[in-house]
């Protein structure tokens, strides 16, 4: 695992056949990597999902935002 006090690391997803970036801190990419194996889905595919889920919220918080509190709230 990544050190726990980590500036954010800027890396390409693709969303919809589209490519963005995302920043976020190594703690969180490792998360998002762990989910991506428990689900059995590439991470573009969890990003995906979630930036959907995020779309839909009354105030949608930025992508980055929405997989941090995803991450954490998935336990």
């Amino acid at each position: 695992m990544s050190s726990l006090y980590h500036p954010p690391v800027k890396r390409s997803v693709q969303i919809a056949g589209h490519k963005t970036s995302i920043s976020l801190e190594p703690i969180f990419w490792d998360m998002l990597r762990a989910a991506a194996e428990d689900e059995g889905l590439p991470i573009n595919a969890i990003v995906a999902r979630i930036d959907e889920e995020r779309i839909r919220a009354e105030t949608p918080p930025g992508l980055a935002s929405a997989i941090r509190v995803w991450l954490v709230s998935r336990g």
